[in-house]
């Protein structure tokens, strides 16, 4: 299955191209708005800086945001997650698919680096066997969703949304491509979720 990552000119998309290959997707980075509004799936990767990365996501900014229209799936991770929402505080807004801010976390330790646990918040086919697992997290902001989209969350000194879902737009917060089994059963959970879409 074709899956398009939507390239803003940095981030981690060779390692999330071979992650969701051996999921067993085939993916294809790219800037065009014809691919990213027909593909099955679209993922926004994401390591940097939010005001950068919606910039460098300009030119299919409006693809975007009509899949999103026709309830075609996109999957963001991390800052790509962080993308789907409006203004963040680390500067910059987002694409404004879902309502909310994203905010600096509120702990002592900031970023907040290594595994933690995922607790879900209910059944998602996203999260299917996730319950409980170890994934791996690099950030020091985090969505502050208005509408009940979160689907996990994780403790760092307080709550943190982990994963949100809504309809055709998903996230996570931490990184699959760096989770071992648990991501990969996350990418292989989004495939499946893409084709039934």
């Amino acid at each position: 299955m074709k899956v398009v990552l939507a390239d803003y000119g940095a981030g981690n998309t060779r390692s999330v191209c071979a992650a969701l290959a051996r999921a067993g997707a085939e993916p294809v980075v790219s800037t065009e708005p014809a691919e990213v509004r027909e593909a099955p799936l679209v993922v926004i990767a994401g390591v940097g800086h939010v005001a950068s990365a919606a910039r460098g996501l300009a030119p299919v900014a409006e693809a975007l945001r009509e899949r999103a229209s026709r309830e075609r799936p996109i999957l963001g991770i991390c800052v790509g997650l962080q993308l789907l929402f409006e203004e963040s505080e680390e500067g910059g807004r987002g694409l404004g698919l879902l309502a909310g801010p994203v905010r600096r976390l509120r702990a002592n330790r900031v970023p907040h680096m290594g595994w933690n646990k995922l607790a879900t918040a209910r059944d998602s086919r996203l999260l299917d066997g996730l319950e409980d697992a170890d994934v791996y997290f690099a950030h020091s902001f985090a969505v502050d969703p208005v509408d009940d989209v979160a689907i996990a969350h994780v403790e760092h000194e307080g709550a943190v949304v982990a994963a949100v879902q809504s309809d055709a737009l998903a996230g996570v917060q931490f990184h699959p491509e760096r989770s071992g089994a648990a991501g990969a059963r996350l990418l292989e959970n989004a495939l499946a979720w893409s084709r039934s879409a």
